[in-house]
């Protein structure tokens, strides 16, 4: 059986994230994160690569793309499913109403409200995007 390059180097990637956040919280590298703590890290490591994504195809460098998003599909089996769009926007409907919120202006504080409630459920371009419609 031939040995799957991209899956080990983003095993590998992972598991050098959860040793970089263990060290910069104050433990030791062979303690343990908290499940949220490992989904933290697993979701930024996701957001590494759609930013890479989205460069190297700017770049044209479609080579470079397939791998990130081939290390981005084993990434994104360890977390959560993400709210969708619409889903995102009725709860920010009810919480710009809950919030009594009606100048465009309040719209950080509508955002950082959204962003508490919804937090590992949703991303955060999706907020914004909801966010926006409704100003």
């Amino acid at each position: 059986m031939a040995r799957d390059e991209v899956a080990l180097l983003t095993y590998r990637g992972m598991v050098s994230a959860f040793t970089n956040e263990l060290v910069a919280m104050g433990k030791k590298p062979d303690g343990v994160l908290l499940d949220e703590e490992a989904l933290t890290v697993i979701a930024r490591l996701a957001k590494q690569r759609k930013d890479s994504i989205e460069q190297f195809q700017k770049g044209n460098r479609e080579d470079l793309a397939k791998k990130e998003e081939s290390e981005l599909a084993i990434l994104l089996k360890y977390l959560p499913k993400m709210m969708a769009q619409e889903e995102v926007a009725r709860v920010a409907e009810a919480k710009k109403t809950e919030l009594g919120i009606s100048d465009p202006k309040e719209k950080g504080k509508l955002m950082s409200a959204l962003m508490k409630d919804l937090k590992g459920k949703a991303d955060g371009l999706t907020v914004k995007s909801a966010v926006d419609a409704l100003f």
